[in-house]
């Protein structure tokens, strides 16, 4: 009989300029299956406290690999995830300064990559996966992650430009014309892109897509509307834009990742997304 829960939570009080939330996911007796990722706006730190997670394909690795521990950077396409009979760990959903502001990366670095948390905390990673396995309640798990990031927080500061623009994009869903942002902040589009690129890891176009693509993604688990309305509502040109933005970023279409994808995706992310 299958058995699953999820439990979620906000991060201590001044890690939340950094990360916007935890998730916790513990499933048995599963049926074998393969699914895909989404893009999104967060960059993730995903931990395995069963079996290692089996990449099937991932950015920057395109032969499988099995993890325990990793940080995904921004990236604008899926990545392919095999999944057991059992499941146990969480989900760290980064602000795109957090990478900086924790682990001494800057997002840029990361683009289109995952990387191992083992090289980057070596012995610290040890000593956390332990932590992590020794308690069984998502209260306890979240406390631990609490402590161990703002043990190893270094606040970063960004430019209330930047933050300015990031906001805007965050608050319109993506419909906003990048030149337009550059106008309203007093630089030069090429010099927002620049600066824009460095802080987040992606340009502002690539993160209106996201943005764009988040909302869709969304309104279709609502159930709200048709394809083509929903196209309209999200700031796409037409139906056959958002088909073509949609097989960019989950590599199918709607209508097959309704099919193939939707029953599966009960991960509460997009039920999440206020920052």
């Amino acid at each position: 009989m299958n058995t699953s829960d999820f439990a979620h939570t906000a991060p201590a009080e001044p890690l939340r300029p950094y990360i916007s939330h935890y998730v916790g996911f513990r499933a048995s007796d599963l049926q074998p299956s393969v699914h895909s990722s989404v893009p999104s706006r967060h960059l993730g730190l995903a931990i395995s406290l069963g079996d290692p997670i089996h990449l099937v394909r991932s950015p920057g690795s395109p032969a499988p690999t099995d993890r325990r521990a990793f940080i995904v950077g921004p990236s604008i396409g899926p990545s392919t995830v095999a999944y057991g009979e059992r499941r146990d760990g969480l989900f760290v959903h980064l602000k795109p300064n957090g990478v900086f502001a924790l682990f001494g990366i800057r997002p840029v670095e990361l683009s289109s990559q995952t990387l191992d948390l083992s090289l980057i905390w070596g012995n610290a990673y040890d000593a956390l996966m332990n932590r992590l396995a020794d308690v069984s309640g998502w209260q306890d798990r979240f406390a631990i992650l609490d402590q161990v990031f703002l043990d190893t927080l270094k606040p970063v500061h960004t430019a209330p430009e930047l933050l300015w623009t990031w906001n805007e994009l965050t608050a319109t869903g993506g419909c906003l014309p990048i030149h337009q942002l550059a106008e309203d902040v007093g630089w030069s589009r090429q010099h927002l892109d620049k600066r824009f690129r460095h802080e987040f890891g992606r340009s502002p176009k690539t993160a209106a897509r996201v943005f764009r693509f988040e909302r869709a993604v969304g309104l279709l688990k609502s159930g709200r509307m048709g394809l083509a309305d929903l196209a309209a509502e999200c700031g796409y040109y037409d139906q056959a834009h958002l088909t073509l933005e949609w097989n960019a970023m989950t590599g199918c279409s709607p209508k097959t990742w309704m099919l193939r994808e939707l029953p599966f995706f009960q991960y509460p992310e997009f039920s999440l997304l206020e920052d």
